[in-house]
């Protein structure tokens, strides 16, 4: 016998091998009756039973979240937890995880940053509270202001509701873990090359080979290069490039390890925004100057392709990540993993920003509005190291205590982060910024800014040492029981040097922090779930920005109490069509309580009995329809106020900020017989209320909008096929993001395409 090269079998293989099976019971069971002694042909034949499994999973529908903490599928998993599978995100074009995001309803980039300055990065809202702190990598928390791209992502995971027993510290609502692509046993070779609208230039690959098929060993290699503009903006730049090889040993047995890198290097122009001028419900701002109000108040909407930077804005970023992920599993079906981590981000940051007061707008009166004028006044800066150093072990056992079923998983989790903060300023001898012409602005206006380190610095260390265990428990077939306990002993110490007399501020916070969660879930049917949750979590002073003060108002003050949320979740989940299509139901009340609140008749007395609501209802469908008809939809409503405490929106409404009342987000896809795929997605955000800080700007609020996608795809050959994705198809003007002094805001992109070649060998 001549033995060939080892393959693990493609699901193409799986699936044939499968039905091959299938077809050949009749002709081996004849065989065997023909073969047998004639006495034995007499007596009556009993076959064994013999099943045949094959893999149901499609392209949208997952079956499994990827955290060994939730040991069910997700219709047996009692919480709101979406799954986004590479293969949506590829359909749609996404390339950053903010984009992949808009699958999921009212979760997004909406917020642009405080008076003058422009947030960086995934500044990601969920469920009104922001929750960019709470986003992690295969269950380690992702450190930086930084924007993530997905092309070394397998899938991502965004919980809703309580997260505190499952990750720590975190956002009151949620979390959104990214799943690494890993080596496997099959070879496989992918490319992609991507052109469109804005000068978009990308193009990554993706190499799986076996290396020996007999160890198990097999090497994965994903690699990004992109030089893009931006559709929506003059001048903004999205340049990276990206190297992500991984090891993998032992994969076809009971101890396998992965080595994981990842380098990502970003050179990237950053986007200040546009003036709100013009956009529905702006007014003239209080301050302006009173034979202002007129010309600035009727004053039409600048080009939102405007730049108001220069050419030495810059968002240069440095980010690695090495992983080490052992999984063992033993005889008696337990299993252990421990994964160990070092991750650094280094980020240096300039935009030439702007604040539109009546101080920075000059010749307004002019009815020449070729003449009026924007002061460049606010250049900000970002100078900041994030490190984080992480080891975690998980061990996973199922046993029986009579009748009853207990899948226990538990946890040890070390983990030190650090993060440095320089302060950079401009120099005496930085010549003055010329303003901006208000309609017409001229990138190339600023040739020099001289500017250096202060010698002022913030420097924050995080240490946590965290135990977890859940139990899920079922009894018969149709309940299951999920319980689950945290404790974080966590350190903070935080050091603010001057840059005069390099002397530092220290300040200190450390408590023990325990969260907790318990569903109940009953099956109707094998396929459906109908369940409840109660959970919580908790959020220390400066546990999300690595920040404390001595101010009595700030919640970062150390002799505050945790922020603590409570989330409470009714609903179901079925799983139909030959569980080849997921429906989801939930409605949930979230109760935010330990909010810093200032007595408002005197400003020197603080109470932390602030306590904001969140409450609502879900919906969700993902999975395949019929034979080649793939969907992926969700839909939101939600209701937010503050229970207790100072009404937090520039319009005064009670209700939370940057969260739409309504969200619905869908994507759909048919591939018709001949090999076309066609698709297309549409997706509505309901009016956003903004914030409000020591400076008053208009509007009030951002617009609703809706927007439509459209997409078509077709294989040449085995080899290549093309897609072709068209967004925003109606060419609508929207407001992506605004500011919270509601003077700038992000467009969102107009009418573009993109063109992608794939290849597969």
């Amino acid at each position: 016998m001549i033995k060939s090269r080892k393959h693990a079998q493609t699901r193409f293989n799986q699936h044939m091998s499968a039905a091959l099976a299938a077809m050949l019971l009749p002709v081996a069971a004849h065989a065997a009756e023909a073969a047998a002694p004639e006495a034995d042909q007499a007596k009556p034949q009993t076959l064994k039973e013999v099943q045949v499994n094959a893999n149901r999973e499609n392209d949208f529908k997952a079956e499994r979240a990827s955290s060994a903490k939730y040991t069910e599928k997700l219709v047996d998993t009692a919480q709101t937890l979406t799954v986004i599978k590479k293969e949506l995100i590829e359909q749609q074009g996404a390339t950053t995880l903010t984009e992949a995001l808009r699958n999921t309803p009212g979760v997004g980039a909406f917020f642009l940053g405080e008076n003058g300055t422009t947030n960086t990065g995934d500044t990601i809202y969920m469920r009104g509270f922001d929750a960019s702190s709470s986003i992690y990598v295969d269950g380690a928390r992702d450190v930086g202001s930084i924007s993530r791209d997905v092309f070394n992502i397998e899938q991502i995971d965004v919980l809703k509701g309580p997260a505190g027993t499952d990750n720590g510290r975190s956002s009151p609502t949620g979390s959104i873990n990214l799943v690494s692509k890993q080596p496997s046993l099959e070879n496989a070779y992918q490319a992609s090359a991507t052109v469109g609208s804005g000068k978009q230039r990308r193009a990554t690959a993706d190499i799986n080979t076996v290396i020996n098929a007999e160890s198990g060993t097999a090497f994965r290699l994903n690699l990004l290069e992109q030089d893009s503009g931006s559709a929506a903006r003059d001048e903004v730049k999205n340049k990276r490039w990206g190297v992500a090889p991984s090891l993998g040993f032992g994969l076809n047995g009971p101890t396998r390890v992965y080595l994981n890198y990842l380098h990502v290097d970003q050179n990237n122009v950053p986007d200040g925004g546009v003036p709100t001028t013009g956009l529905p419900g702006y007014t003239a701002p209080p301050s302006t100057a009173a034979n202002n109000v007129a010309a600035i108040g009727s004053a039409p909407m600048v080009d939102p392709k405007n730049f108001y930077g220069t050419k030495l804005d810059h968002d240069d970023v440095k980010a690695d990540m090495a992983t080490v992920k052992v999984e063992h599993d033993f005889a008696g079906g337990a299993k252990l993993s421990n994964i160990s981590r070092y991750g650094r981000t280094k980020q240096d940051y300039l935009l030439t920003s702007f604040m539109m007061t009546a101080a920075n707008l000059a010749n307004i009166t002019n009815p020449d509005r070729n003449t009026w004028t924007l002061a460049r006044s606010s250049p900000t800066f970002k100078d900041q190291l994030n490190e984080i150093l992480t080891n975690q072990t998980t061990l996973t056992a199922s046993f029986d205590t009579g009748a009853v079923k207990h899948t226990v998983v538990g946890g040890l989790e070390l983990t030190n982060e650090k993060q440095t903060n320089y302060t950079i300023a401009r120099t005496a001898t930085s010549p003055v910024l010329p303003a901006a012409n208000f309609y017409n602005p001229n990138v190339n206006d600023v040739t020099n800014i001289a500017y250096a380190r202060t010698g002022a610095r913030n420097q924050g260390e995080v240490s946590t040492q965290s135990a977890y265990v859940f139990d899920t428990i079922k009894i018969g077939d149709q309940w299951i029981i999920n319980g689950g306990v945290r404790l974080d002993h966590y350190n903070l110490d935080f050091n603010a040097i001057a840059a005069t007399t390099n002397v530092a501020t220290a300040l200190t916070a450390s408590d023990n922090l325990w969260t907790g969660k318990l569903s109940a879930l009953y099956k109707p049917t094998s396929y459906s779930s109908v369940y409840g949750l109660v959970g919580n979590s908790k959020a220390p002073p400066g546990g999300n920005n690595f920040t404390l003060s001595t101010s009595a108002t700030s919640a970062a003050n150390p002799k505050f109490d945790p922020q603590e949320t409570t989330n409470y979740e009714l609903g179901t989940k079925w799983d139909l069509l030959d569980s080849k299509l997921s429906l989801t139901a939930a409605a949930f009340r979230t109760v935010v309580k330990n909010e810093v609140e200032t007595d408002p008749t005197n400003a020197a007395l603080v109470y932390q009995n602030g306590e904001k609501r969140v409450q609502g209802i879900e919906l969700g469908v993902t999975g395949e329809v019929a034979r080649g008809w793939l969907v992926s939809a969700g839909y939101t409503r939600q209701s937010t106020s503050v229970e207790t405490g100072r009404t937090v929106t520039a319009s005064g409404e009670n209700q939370l900020t940057y969260t739409p009342k309504q969200a619905f987000s869908a994507w759909t896809s048919y591939t018709l017989p001949f090999g076309l795929q066609i698709g297309g997605g549409a997706r509505f955000s309901d009016k956003l209320a903004r914030g409000t800080d020591g400076a008053v700007g208009t509007p009030q609020y951002a617009d609703s909008y809706w927007v439509f996608d459209a997409m078509a795809a077709y294989s040449i050959n085995k080899h290549i096929d093309l897609r072709l994705n068209v967004y925003n198809l109606g060419d609508k003007e929207y407001v992506q993001a605004i500011n919270k002094s509601g003077y700038r805001y992000t467009p969102g992109t107009p009418r573009s395409a993109s063109l992608t070649a794939n290849f597969k060998f």
